[in-house]
């Protein structure tokens, strides 16, 4: 870490004179800021298991067409999408 500077140490010796916020809107803010960064964290993960699910089913296309094109493996390859509709970008 470096070395405060003159202006530092004094900022944070004094401080401004007065209160910048109290602890409760600190408090307030710092819960908002976390449930929105959860809130990014939980629909991140959805996208991302989302975006597997199709990649999992795109193979299963591709072995299917390779089959002749067997309905078995589409069918799958359908489940293997709709497993959880709702999750669906």
């Amino acid at each position: 870490m470096s070395e405060q500077s003159d202006f530092q140490k004094s900022f944070f010796a004094k401080g401004t004179g007065g209160t910048l916020f109290t602890q409760r809107e600190f408090d307030e803010a710092l819960d908002l800021a976390k449930g929105e960064i959860m809130m990014l964290a939980m629909e991140t993960a959805k996208q991302a298991v989302v975006m597997e699910r199709e990649a999992c089913a795109k193979i299963v296309d591709e072995w299917a067409n390779s089959l002749a094109s067997e309905p078995e493996m589409v069918k799958i390859a359908e489940q293997i999408r709709n497993r959880i509709p709702s999750q669906h970008i």
